[in-house]
């Protein structure tokens, strides 16, 4: 059976623990910077990186670093043709704020600095996440479980749909679900806690590139008529 193509957005120079990870559950990834949408992929994955700039939700700005321009107008343009294809849609640090942006959501652009979580030495911080029952997260891990985590911004009001579904012990969203529909975002780094990057501190992250796989395998919840605005 010839192996499923999984589209990925990310920064340049930083896409090789993503492709590891796809590669790892059996799937081929088609990585880019900036990629022009491919339908012919049977799934998208969002990766980390920058900060979303700040006019696409909200009108000042109020703390967010320098955008990338070009790679915001590229993802939410690769959301937009998945997310209007109904094929599945994996999110990741930044890809689940992107998942969140474009659905009408907004940022907290700059969490309190007991709040912010960043690398610490040469790995990620690690906290642990609570998941909702009968949630992705929730059939994967359990109830509470240990996560990496890397970012100075999180989920603020939620976009059209989406439902939280884990949080941080702060009580920021670490996971949402778009009910109805094949779409998982998570705000920390399953592909940093994987396969060749598996780690004794926090969970594995590789059932959850298991899990997308199994969802693009089966055709997700294609509608060609889901509308988007």
């Amino acid at each position: 059976m010839d192996k499923l193509t999984i589209q990925l957005s990310g920064e340049a120079g930083h896409l090789d623990n993503y492709c590891a990870a796809i590669r790892g559950a059996g799937g081929e990834p088609s990585a880019g910077c900036c990629p022009r949408p491919d339908l012919a992929c049977s799934g998208l994955v969002l990766c980390g990186g920058g900060d979303i700039e700040y006019i696409h939700y909200d009108r000042e700005d109020r703390g967010s670093q320098p955008p990338d321009r070009e790679r915001d107008r590229a993802e939410l343009e690769l959301f937009r043709a998945f997310y209007q294809a109904g094929k599945p849609i994996l999110g990741i640090c930044r890809g689940v704020q992107l998942i969140n942006v474009a659905l009408g959501g907004a940022l907290i652009q700059d969490l309190p600095p007991g709040q912010r979580v960043f690398h610490t030495g040469e790995g990620d911080a690690v906290h642990p996440v609570r998941a909702e029952e009968g949630s992705v997260l929730r059939r994967l891990y359990g109830p509470v479980f240990p996560v990496n985590s890397s970012h100075h911004q999180a989920l603020g009001r939620l976009g059209r749909g989406l439902r939280a579904t884990a949080w941080s012990e702060s009580g920021f969203p670490e996971a949402v679900e778009l009910p109805g529909y094949p779409l998982l975002g998570v705000q920390f780094h399953p592909e940093r806690m994987s396969f060749g990057r598996r780690r004794p501190d926090t969970v594995d992250g590789a059932p959850i590139f298991s899990w997308f796989l199994a969802l693009c395998q089966g055709g997700g919840a294609a509608d060609s008529n889901k509308e988007y605005t």
